[in-house]
């Protein structure tokens, strides 16, 4: 559905953060007449009126009577499709559409590279882009990592890197090219059960011409082998990770010791990256040496720095037990103290109490919501570690401080979501930046966001 289509429609646009906003904005600069109605928490209706006096502000979630009087709905990935108003509205007639699917509506021709997966697609994206804008690429960075797309409509790039979460990839396409990096359990609150996250996530493979995975994972290889052109990285025949290098196949491409993002992880995502350039038709050999000048995403496995002989080290991303195992194993055999815990979903964390249960040099410090579950998990398995438990985060960036000796590593990478203490987890890692002694305001930015690379030919 492009824009132009709405006109003449009854139109709503559900949810003011970011994505809401870019929505209105595309919608009004293409159709300035068409009146538009806002559903948006109570405490954003004035800052709504004020960005666009136009609208019909609701300070409320819509019910399905609501959302029925619409001809087409513009929701916010957020919100999940899963609701039951929405699917009441839409057995009504109401169509749901998003700024993702407006987007791709309107610029059929663009060359996309859209990467998603549970964990690694940010980096994977951002990597995307700074490598072919090494090669001299006009490249674009955008979606979920931050910038929604109908910011940069009408925006010319020869290549966009796009970020699609599970919430976005059944809006996205056609594509030339879509990425799976990986596939764990994750967001069940908002797709109900994990048979229909997988099955969403996935949607990715449905609308994509060429299909990018991680050969390493025998779940998602499972699940893709009926793709027409399916394609592996993380694998000897292709682009993988060997004897301390990024090889791809035989050949030594690059020296991993001058990778610029720690842990093994990142290099397979460096991996994923390299493929999927190499599969639309650029350099990726050329464009590899570029890794060592690549700038960590803020978040992920970011380095603060050190106070009173501690290294800090800000990896709040961390939603999943899986992500917090890849982060300790990015630090070898340092000592570590690793703060987990936060919003339950319910997710099981016994790979996690097996992974760590006899590891040395490891101490853990539990909090959160299902912080007393995760606690309760290690104890019953017996684990030699050293345990804590705190009230909330700040005692527990506190008694982290305590317990991790001189030399050593606090690590927050907490392996679940923010929700029970802070909005998100970008709140949450400039909240343990403060209490570690760093300025949050220096870690945020995300480099390289929009357009950049060389003029348009």
């Amino acid at each position: 559905m492009r824009i132009t289509e709405l006109a003449g429609r009854r139109i709503a646009v559900w949810g003011f953060g970011r994505e809401g906003r870019a929505a209105i904005r595309a919608i009004h600069q293409r159709l300035p007449e068409l009146p538009l109605a806002l559903y948006c928490r109570e405490d954003e209706v004035a800052a709504a009126r004020d960005f666009d006096p136009a609208l019909t502000v609701y300070g409320h979630e819509p019910e399905a009577v609501a959302l029925s009087a619409y001809d087409v709905v513009v929701k916010s990935p957020g919100i999940s499709a899963y609701k039951p108003a929405i699917v009441t509205a839409q057995a009504q007639g109401t169509a749901f559409t998003s700024g993702t699917a407006l987007w791709f509506a309107e610029n059929p021709d663009a060359r996309v590279i859209a990467i998603t997966g549970t964990k690694g697609k940010s980096t994977t994206t951002a990597f995307v882009a700074h490598l072919a804008r090494s090669l001299g690429v006009r490249t674009a960075l955008a979606g979920n990592i931050g910038l929604p797309l109908l910011e940069l409509q009408g925006q010319n790039a020869e290549l966009w890197a796009v970020e699609l979460s599970s919430f976005q990839t059944g809006e996205a396409g056609p594509l030339e090219l879509g990425v799976v990096t990986s596939l764990y359990e994750e967001h069940l609150d908002w797709h109900g059960s994990r048979e229909r996250y997988v099955a969403d996530k996935l949607k990715l493979a449905d609308v994509s011409r060429t299909l990018l995975v991680n050969g390493l994972q025998p779940t998602l290889l499972a699940h893709t082998a009926a793709h027409s052109h399916r394609l592996l990285f993380g694998t000897p025949e292709g682009w993988h990770v060997a004897d301390g290098a990024i090889r791809r196949g035989e050949e030594v491409v690059f020296d991993l010791a001058s990778m610029a993002a720690p842990g093994l992880h990142n290099a397979l995502n460096a991996c994923a990256a390299l493929a999927a350039l190499e599969t639309m038709g650029f350099d990726a050999v050329k464009a590899a040496p570029a890794l060592a000048t690549f700038q960590a995403l803020p978040h992920r496995l970011q380095s603060l720095g050190e106070r009173d002989g501690v290294s800090w080290i800000n990896d709040s991303i961390s939603t999943t037990p899986q992500a917090t195992l890849a982060a300790l194993d990015s630090l070898g055999e340092r000592e570590v103290t690793v703060i987990v815990g936060g919003h339950d979903r319910g997710l099981d964390w016994s790979d996690f109490v097996r992974a760590t249960k006899n590891r040395a040099h490891l101490r853990i410090v539990a909090q959160g919501a299902n912080g007393p579950r995760i606690a309760q998990a290690l104890r019953q398995a017996k684990t030699e570690l050293p345990l804590g438990e705190a009230e909330d985060f700040t005692d527990a960036v506190a008694m982290a401080r305590i317990v991790t000796p001189e030399g050593g590593v606090v690590l927050l990478s907490p392996g679940a979501p923010s929700f029970d203490q802070f909005k998100d987890y970008a709140a949450r890692g400039r909240r343990f930046a403060e209490l570690a002694g760093f300025d949050p305001a220096a870690i945020t930015s995300i480099d390289g966001m929009g357009i950049e690379g060389a003029s348009q030919q």
